[in-house]
């Protein structure tokens, strides 16, 4: 994997919430400190940060790409700042595939001085700038959970260039065990370890990688085409496909113009026993995250009213694909204005 994204150093973990949770230990974030991250995330980031004690601050995103946005990024830092409190960490997402604008983000973030760990789990092949995701940031954390491209069924990883963060992060997931012969413990540790027949499964699905991302490709292209011809639905990041590694197709439905809701289409998929979902509940509506801080401008909300995330797995059939369009052609056909 190391040599795949161009870093030196690849920690195996038994999940992307492991790597996050020691990751942000490595950079000695604790009790008192702030962790800004984006609110368009899975639940696992903001987790990770209570783990050790800090407080999640929630920025919002941009609407083209549901990934953290750098002018509200930079007005959260300043109003931080301003109040004299510690940033341990900056953790921007690269949603559902598309990469966090790490051209933009890395200058606000290095003028304020807290370091950046990027939460890479859905975009490994994904690209910004010529570099693959993953590569960007003091280390990157990817997730090998059983509903990424590749999985290893449950797993993760920290990657990063800085040979003393991995060996710590190698030290703290083996339970902080001193190299001696008897058992001798000087830090606490968790056993976050991945199990070496997983670690196998991972090698083979890395040998799969381009040509599993390849197949989502071109299932994304046929709902571009599919919906391109419908007013009020666009697919979800489309302008940023070149980059993206296509982990889950989404659309973006404007009801007054399309005449339906992602809530009529998900219903009525899910009577053919055809699964789509909301794209992510933003962490400023969660209710476990009611009292948290943020900056919040509504552009993760709107994603997250007006967003569904269609089928768009590389072990779908060609019948189940061929399926699915046949039930949405069905569906358009019943709705006045969206044929």
């Amino acid at each position: 994997m190391s040599e795949r994204l161009g870093v030196a150093h690849a920690v195996a973990l038994s999940s992307g919430t492991a790597a996050l949770h020691v990751a942000l230990l490595n950079l000695g974030v604790g009790p008192g400190d702030v962790v800004v991250t984006s609110t368009m995330t899975f639940a696992a980031t903001a987790n990770a940060i209570t783990y050790t004690g800090a407080e999640p601050y929630f920025v919002d995103v941009v609407p083209e790409t549901g990934n953290m946005d750098p002018a509200a990024l930079e007005q959260a830092l300043s109003r931080l700042e301003a109040a004299g409190e510690r940033v341990g960490a900056v953790v921007p997402v690269d949603v559902l595939g598309k990469a966090a604008d790490y051209t933009r983000l890395e200058p606000v973030i290095a003028a304020f001085g807290p370091p950046m760990l990027c939460d890479a789990a859905e975009a490994l092949g994904a690209h910004h700038a010529g570099r693959c995701v993953g590569s960007f940031g003091r280390a990157s954390v990817l997730s090998f959970n059983g509903n990424k491209i590749m999985t290893t069924s449950g797993g993760g990883m920290l990657v990063t260039d800085d040979e003393a963060f991995a060996a710590r992060a190698r030290y703290l997931a083996t339970q902080a065990r001193q190299p001696v012969v008897w058992y001798e413990h000087t830090d606490i540790g968790y056993n976050y370890r991945m199990s070496n027949l997983l670690a196998a499964l991972g090698r083979a699905q890395l040998s799969r990688l381009d040509s599993m991302i390849e197949r989502r490709r071109t299932l994304r292209s046929r709902y571009k085409q599919f919906f391109s011809t419908l007013d009020g639905v666009v697919v979800f990041g489309a302008d940023h496909d070149d980059d993206d590694n296509v982990w889950l197709t989404s659309i973006l439905v404007d009801e007054a113009v399309a005449g339906w809701t992602t809530e009529e289409l998900r219903l009525f998929l899910q009577a053919d026993q055809i699964e789509s979902r909301p794209l992510w509940k933003p962490m400023h509506l969660q209710p476990v995250f009611a009292s948290a801080r943020g900056e919040i401008t509504g552009a993760a909300q709107h994603l997250f009213e007006t967003g569904l995330t269609l089928p768009s797995g590389s072990s779908i059939s060609d019948g189940d694909r061929d399926r699915v369009f046949a039930r949405l052609e069905a569906f358009v056909r019943g709705h006045p204005g969206g044929a």
